[in-house]
């Protein structure tokens, strides 16, 4: 697989790039556990200091940093430099709070006295989309740092541009050699490095696909692994919710990232008595958006990641429209150069339809009309996936009893899924296992060691 930067605006080469030899691939990941035993030893303070220079670098650098995720994946540019911003708090929220997550935490056993203490456990191998360049490796590099662990990183194919200028984040910021080190390789050798004995745990985000070959390579080989897949977020309405509220954010929820986000909403139920109300003001809102080249600051949709993707979503509507489906809105590509898709709704969706079941990546949304509540959680919950949700309601009290009964990783009330520094991520069914961000963050790559302290004539 060719490793370039490929603008989905234009659908044009802009720039190739060789992959690592075998041989450089082996010599990263010694280097990597030749870091290791040095970085380990740091104090949480040094690392704190390595986090918080890179956090600064890339609000230095926003700007640059901003058009680089553009070009390669076609996100609008003001989301693009909101991504780079959200990235730094991530690292900034680590320097800042890393210390206190990893300290000691006591125990109270009947004899003796005891506590956990947080230990890193060597090389972590990540896996991470191109979706959102930055913050997907921020979310998983700052806390696995601040532990002690020391990071290979193998990102997306199609943003080489942007996994190099990361790298040269952490070169600047001071980083020691291995300890943050980009893997130039295609994803078909991924799977391959998980055997390395070097390496001591991997985590992905992506498809399904990826993170069951990936998975599976880690449970042969007894590493621990982390895995954030695809979603299918429901969007409920209940019938007491501000509707023109609600459809403001349903579109947010909907087109955020040209709708590729594995926690946009994608699945939209109302309940019977107001279902009309919101399909008319969702349906006028996603019919006026502005189409066109993401570095426009006035465009509003811009191009799915690549012209393989644009593809995929084109024929998953026709897939479901042979089926039976019907299209409310939009349907076909934009008649223009690019990856291009309309905004689109459909409707009166079957579990043999195509886009029941699949996730629809991309500016399609699905639209349900149920009988009550019940229904609309029941409805949620027929699904493979179990990444996020979200309840519209005005007694927010309905919509904590509604989140308890949805079975995803996280729930928001009058909000789409979103992601910030503070707040765990994750989720469950086919969407992995694990988390990342808050606290939780530093928790899956660590070595919770039991030390306990015995008097010489103490009792077992």
């Amino acid at each position: 697989m060719a490793i370039q930067t490929i603008n989905p605006a234009t659908n044009k080469v802009v720039k190739s790039f060789e992959a690592m030899s075998p041989k450089e691939v082996d010599a990263a990941v010694e280097q990597a556990a030749r870091a290791y035993t040095d970085w380990r030893k740091t104090s949480y303070q040094d690392r704190s200091n390595l986090l918080k220079e890179v956090a600064g670098l890339m609000r230095m650098r926003k700007t640059y940093l901003a058009q680089l995720i553009t070009l390669e994946m076609g996100k609008l540019i003001a989301q693009a430099e909101g991504e780079i911003d959200l990235s730094a708090d991530i690292f900034d929220y680590y320097a800042t709070h890393g210390a206190k997550f990893l300290a000691d935490k006591p125990l109270f056993p009947q004899f003796g006295q005891a506590f956990i203490r947080y230990s890193p456990i060597g090389v972590l191998f990540g896996v991470e989309p191109w979706n959102f360049p930055f913050y997907q490796v921020a979310r998983f590099a700052a806390p696995n740092l601040m532990v002690g662990n020391t990071i290979l990183l193998k990102h997306a194919s199609m943003v080489p541009q942007c996994a190099l200028a990361i790298q040269d984040l952490f070169v600047d910021a001071g980083a020691p050699k291995g300890v943050y080190t980009n893997l130039l390789i295609s994803g078909s050798h991924a799977s391959e490095l998980v055997s390395n004995a070097l390496i001591k745990g991997v985590s992905l985000t992506g498809s399904e696909a990826a993170g069951a070959s990936l998975a599976t390579e880690a449970g042969k080989h007894l590493k621990k692994s982390v895995l954030e897949l695809g979603g299918s977020d429901a969007f409920i309405i209940l019938e007491d919710a501000d509707i023109d509220k609600t459809v403001e954010w349903a579109v947010v929820g909907r087109i955020n990232n040209n709708g590729e986000c594995c926690v946009a909403a994608k699945r939209f139920i109302a309940v019977e008595a107001i279902a009309d109300e919101f399909l008319k003001k969702f349906k006028d809102k996603l019919s006026k958006l502005i189409i066109g080249d993401p570095m426009d600051p006035k465009t509003e949709l811009g191009p799915m990641s690549s012209e393989a993707a644009a593809v995929q979503i084109a024929d998953q509507v026709k897939r479901s429209v042979d089926a039976g489906a019907t299209v409310l809105l939009g349907g076909k590509r934009v008649d223009r150069p690019g990856a291009f898709m309309e905004p689109t709704i459909l409707t009166d969706l079957k579990p043999e339809m195509a886009a029941y079941y699949e996730e629809l990546f991309g500016p399609v949304a699905s639209f349900y009309r149920v009988k009550d509540e019940q229904a609309a959680i029941d409805l949620a919950n027929d699904s493979p996936y179990g990444l996020g949700g979200s309840v519209f309601t005005k007694d927010i009290e309905r919509g904590k009893r509604v989140a308890d009964q949805i079975d995803t990783g996280m729930v928001f009330i009058n909000h789409p899924t979103w992601t910030a520094a503070d707040l765990p991520f994750g989720g469950t069914k086919q969407s992995g296992y694990g988390r990342e961000l808050s606290e939780l963050g530093v928790e899956e790559f660590v070595n919770k060691k039991l030390i306990r302290t015995n008097g010489l004539s103490d009792p077992f």
